[in-house]
């Protein structure tokens, strides 16, 4: 009878899995720190001697939170705008990636460097000229002046992963598909779209935090109604330069994450494939 088989670790791979471990004890613990700072009394946040626990949670925070009478307001505000800008910018790239991929047509190469210098140019530089186009149009106060800016800033991105997709689905499926009589419409939806699924799921996470996450548009672009306001708009009410409410800040914040966890739960085993064809390619 053979002995049985003794697995030895190498020190290289147990290096490894303790650095894995240590970046993401790192990487969690202000998202640890929000959330017990939303639970803590105000006397323990306020305390000159922070300790990362608490022996007394309370749900104050959160009743002041939810007690404000905009705070549903800007969270179907902000559900409406994440919303249309994952929906819009997944089709509007799914298609550009496809003809810049599938057809030869003239500047293909000068629109595709468009696309990446797009990608280098920050944010803030583009504000105030966003501003006065908004205004040019009569979107300000409006949320479409929030879901146009994120759909343009999401496309280059969503456009540059999905063409290496497209690009990895043989041409002769094409063609076989053109033979056995399906048209060129029925090909993309029926045959290439989920083919490209799980690219379009990784950029669709993108898109949808940084539109869920955005402060700045918002700031900029709602000036008076603050009906149209977004929920990182929210986080001001709370936020008093002279006496601050960390407690309503934290749980508000806290508040704001549970939408994105949800997203990524629902996409993650689509967000890994997608995410390693990318990286495949």
């Amino acid at each position: 009878m053979n002995p049985p088989r003794v697995r030895v670790r190498r020190p290289g791979r147990t290096a490894a899995e303790a650095s894995a471990l240590l970046v993401a004890v790192v990487v969690a613990f202000p998202l640890y720190w929000m959330v017990l700072s939303a639970f803590k009394p105000a006397g323990e946040i306020e305390s000159s001697e922070p300790r990362p626990w608490t022996l007394a949670p309370s749900l104050d925070s959160f009743r002041r939170v939810f007690g404000q009478q905009e705070f549903g307001r800007y969270f179907l505000n902000s559900l409406v705008v994440a919303g249309c800008v994952v929906i819009a910018s997944a089709l509007i790239a799914f298609l550009a990636a496809t003809a810049v991929t599938r057809f030869r047509f003239r500047l293909r190469t000068t629109l595709l460097i468009i696309f990446l210098v797009a990608q280098m140019v920050p944010v803030e530089a583009l504000t105030i000229p966003l501003f006065f186009v908004m205004r040019d149009f009569g979107q300000l106060n409006t949320l479409g002046s929030l879901i146009l800016p994120h759909i343009a800033f999401s496309l280059p991105f969503a456009i540059w992963m999905l063409r290496g997709f497209v690009k990895a689905v043989p041409e002769a499926l094409e063609e076989a598909a053109y033979i056995d009589g399906a048209s060129r419409a029925r090909f993309l939806w029926q045959v290439l779209f989920p083919l490209v699924l799980p690219g379009l799921v990784a950029t669709s996470v993108f898109s949808f935090i940084s539109a869920w996450n955005d402060f700045l548009f918002a700031k900029s672009f709602i000036i008076s109604d603050t009906s149209q306001s977004t929920l990182p708009m929210a986080l001001l009410v709370f936020y008093k330069p002279d006496d601050p409410d960390w407690g309503g800040v934290m749980a508000a914040s806290t508040v704001m994450t549970i939408p994105v966890l949800v997203f990524f739960v629902l996409v993650q085993r689509r967000l890994v494939s997608g995410l390693g064809g990318a990286v495949k390619d």
